[in-house]
């Protein structure tokens, strides 16, 4: 009998054993899925980076062509701008000089309205003494047929 029940208890350690092999091997087999979903993750993820590095460069590269363009315009605009600056600067010199002129003009006209009742008494008299007014004037001389003189030379001199 002793060894009936030697016979059992080994065949229930063989038992043991044979569920310990498999819960090994279930492990085992839970382990290596593991790795292969955490292997996969890595590369999805590594995947996922590059596509977002790729995009961000895509970006970088169209921003600087964006920004190339700008400073295009601007640097055209500047120029733009600063022509019509010294256009206008011409412009209003030539209103200055003018303004000048029409208020000499004008001086020029009163003064002859004032002497026009001299003139009236005796005709002759009066052609003479108007010439002689002109040939007589100084400042009125240097104003007979002048060019109106303006540029962007003369009036950006610093």
């Amino acid at each position: 009998m002793g060894s009936s029940s030697g016979a059992s208890s080994e065949s229930s350690k063989l038992q043991l054993s044979g569920s310990e092999e498999d819960l090994q091997q279930v492990m085992d087999q839970r382990k290596r899925k593991r790795m292969l979903s955490n292997r996969e993750s890595a590369r999805r993820s590594r995947m996922r980076k590059q596509k977002h590095l790729d995009d961000m460069m895509a970006q970088v590269l169209h921003l600087r062509k964006e920004n190339n363009r700008i400073l295009t315009a601007m640097n055209v605009t500047s120029q733009f701008h600063m022509n019509v600056e010294a256009e206008n600067a011409i412009l209003r010199a030539q209103m200055a000089e003018l303004t000048l002129r029409l208020q000499t003009l004008n001086e020029i006209m009163d003064c002859l309205n004032s002497t026009n009742a001299v003139l009236e008494t005796d005709q002759y008299q009066g052609t003479q003494m108007v010439d002689e007014f002109f040939m007589n004037i100084p400042w009125a001389s240097s104003f007979i047929n002048q060019p109106i003189m303006a540029s962007a030379d003369s009036m950006f001199m610093y």
